[in-house]
This record gives structure tokens, sequence and C-alpha cells, in this order.
């Protein structure tokens, strides 16, 4: 993501470390330092005042990257909605980690599900390769849409992992990502404007009704510039990623990781001629309902498996959308939690969540809510 990110030549980088996105950080430093990177390094005193110098820097004209994971995010949260809410093309690199309490360094999507309502563009990363290829694209998504986004993937298990990663030269990203064109720029003394005014009952609504469209708006263009990539990489990138799905009866619906894991078991239990598959979601914001649905149709049963739990007592958050999404089809759904605080996550215990949901298509009892791997 730092390698993206300096390829993109951004005008202002902010950071503050955090286990395990640091070494975003202190590459892009490291970058700065060798003269490979020609932007304005700023380190903050915490990750709140990343994000509020961040706002400045983007509401000034500026193209604006951070990295940050678990309580830096969550620190950042008040100002993650004004930035939002200015639409400032802000984005985020992030290696998604458990929030306290108790306190834990180690990965899971529990701070990334907890910025879900914050308007931000949310791209998931299964390894090093979305990695670099996602905040490539992010950037572009952003500065279309006009809204912010982040970027990640899961904490040491793909962000400390070593991987190989085909990247661009650096003539070929920067002409991908094009030129920064800021739609305003408090530095504008002929044009001159407020950022984050207050705004009452009578319009509050439409400003953020525009904010929700923008949201919607990002879906197609998040389909082109994924075109647009296909073209120059070879490498092809939607909402999310199907793995013989299109015949399943049975499938998961996971993000990160956790889907490269779960081709071994899917693999096997085709071997048995049981019609196994995987949505492996890429992108959690917009949420794709209409394209999860068509893509989980033709299933009996289907797993939403999230590494973070929701605490409504009903499923985590990945489940609630994709249940939703689901509503009007004949899908039996059951959500398992997985991985909390980096807990492994093996072909054992995901072939044990599709040998529950063989039996729930054969109209068996079946658990519709639970934890697989804890004691």
């Amino acid at each position: 993501m730092a390698y993206a990110m300096r390829q993109a030549k951004p005008d202002v980088f902010v950071g503050y470390p955090i286990t395990p996105a640091s070494d975003i950080l202190t590459t892009v430093a490291k970058y700065v330092a060798d003269g490979r990177m020609g932007c304005e390094l700023v380190t903050a005193e915490s990750e709140h005042s990343v994000a509020s110098a961040l706002f400045g820097a983007s509401a000034a004209g500026a193209r604006c990257f951070t990295a940050t994971s678990s309580q830096g995010l969550a620190l950042m949260h008040e100002v993650l909605h004004i930035i939002s809410g200015a639409r400032l093309p802000v984005v985020i690199g992030s290696s998604s980690r458990s929030l306290s309490s108790p306190l834990n360094v180690h990965g899971d999507h529990q701070d990334f599900m907890d910025m879900r309502d914050a308007s931000f563009i949310q791209i998931f990363s299964e390894n090093s390769q979305d990695s670099y290829d996602n905040l490539l694209q992010a950037i572009r998504v952003a500065e279309k849409v006009h809204l912010p986004a982040i970027v990640s993937n899961d904490g040491f298990i793909t962000s400390h992992n070593l991987e190989a990663v085909e990247v661009l030269n650096d003539k070929e990203a920067y002409q991908f990502v094009g030129d920064f064109k800021p739609a305003y720029s408090i530095l504008d003394i002929k044009n001159p404007i407020t950022i984050n005014p207050l705004v009452l009952p009578d319009s509050f609504m439409e400003v953020k009704k525009t904010q929700s469209e923008a949201m919607r708006d990002a879906k197609k263009v998040i389909l082109e510039i994924g075109r647009n990539y296909l073209k120059i990489t070879g490498r092809e990138y939607d909402f999310f990623r199907k793995y013989k799905l299109d015949d399943a009866e049975i499938a998961i619906v996971v993000m990160g990781s956790t889907a490269e894991t779960a081709q071994g078991v899917v693999d096997s239990l085709r071997k048995k001629k049981i019609k196994a598959g995987i949505l492996a979601l890429r992108v959690f914001r917009p949420f794709p309902f209409e394209e999860i649905a068509s893509a989980l149709k033709n299933c009996k049963a289907v797993c939403v498996m999230d590494r973070t739990d929701g605490y409504s007592g009903f499923g985590g958050p990945l489940f609630v959308e994709t249940a939703a999404a689901l509503q009007k089809k004949d899908i039996n759904i059951i959500s398992r939690i997985y991985g909390l605080g980096g807990r492994e996550i093996n072909e054992e215990m995901i072939m044990s969540v599709f040998l529950d949901l063989k039996n729930l298509s054969e109209n068996k009892k079946v658990k519709k809510f639970d934890y697989v791997g804890s004691s």
C-alpha cells in the first residue's frame, strides 16, 4: 500500500504509528527521506490530529493519504464523518485489528466494521496483491465520486506476510491514477467558500442525501475503474470474487484472507460431489446488495462468516446486511463468528461450517448463530 501511495504522488501524508499498520508510515517516511516521494510528511501527536490535518489539507486541494488501524481508526472516528460530509477524497490504508477491551493487537475486522456508517468507500483485500491493486483503484474512485476511501487487509495475516506482488512501473501507475483535480480549495481566494458550516433542519437532509447518492453512484464507478485496471494489468476486480459459486447449492460469504483458506475446503467437497462455493466480498461500501442476491440465488443454504461480532445477538454485521439482501430469496442463511483477536481459522473449522450448511440444505436443525473455533 505504501508503494502504491508513492506512485500516486500525494501532496500530503499525515501519520501516527499503530500496530499492525505502522509499516505503511515507516515505509512512506523512508521514501520521503530517500527523495523517492516528494510529499509533505506530517507526523501528528495522535490519530485524531492526523484526521484533522487530513481534513485541512484535503480542503486546501491536496491529495492526501494516511495509514492506521484499530484504536487509531477509532480515535479518528469523530473527524471521519467530517471528512466524508465535506466530500473530501482522503484515502486510508489499513491493516484491520481488534478493538479493546481486552487489549489485543492481532487481526480481526472490528475496526473496519466500526466505521461502516461513516460514508467511506470500504474495500477489503484478500492478499498483498489485492492490497496494492485496491489502493490504486480506491484513489481514482474516491477522487471521482468525492468521497473518502479506506483499503484494508487482515492485520498480521496479510500485513506481515511475505508475498511476491506484481506492480506497475511508476509512469504506468501515475497515468492510471491521474492528476488530482480537487472539487474546491479553501485557498482559492477568488472563489471563497465555507467548509463544514452550521446547517439547520431546513437543509441538512438535502446535504446528506447528496452524500448518500454519491455512495450509490460509486458502484458503477468502481466497476468502470476495475475494467480500466484489467486492461493494463490483466487482473480482474469486481464487487466480489466468486469461487465455484455459479452452480453451488451451499456457499459461504466471507471477507479477507479466509476466502483463500476456504478454497481448499471447497475443492475437497467438490470431489465428494457436494456443490460448495465461496463469495469473497471485496467492496463493503457501497454494499452490492443486488449483485450479492443475484450471485447467491441458486443456493439452498448460505453462511456469512464475520471476523467480528455485531453484538446484536443475531449475527455479525456482514451477516445482517447479506440477510437483508437475500430477504426476497428462498435461501436459508446462518451466521458464524470466527477469528477474533487473530484466532486461527483453518480448513477443519471451515469444513464444519460447510457441513452445517449441508445439513441445513437437507432441512436438518442447525444453529442460526454461533462462534467457530472457540472453546
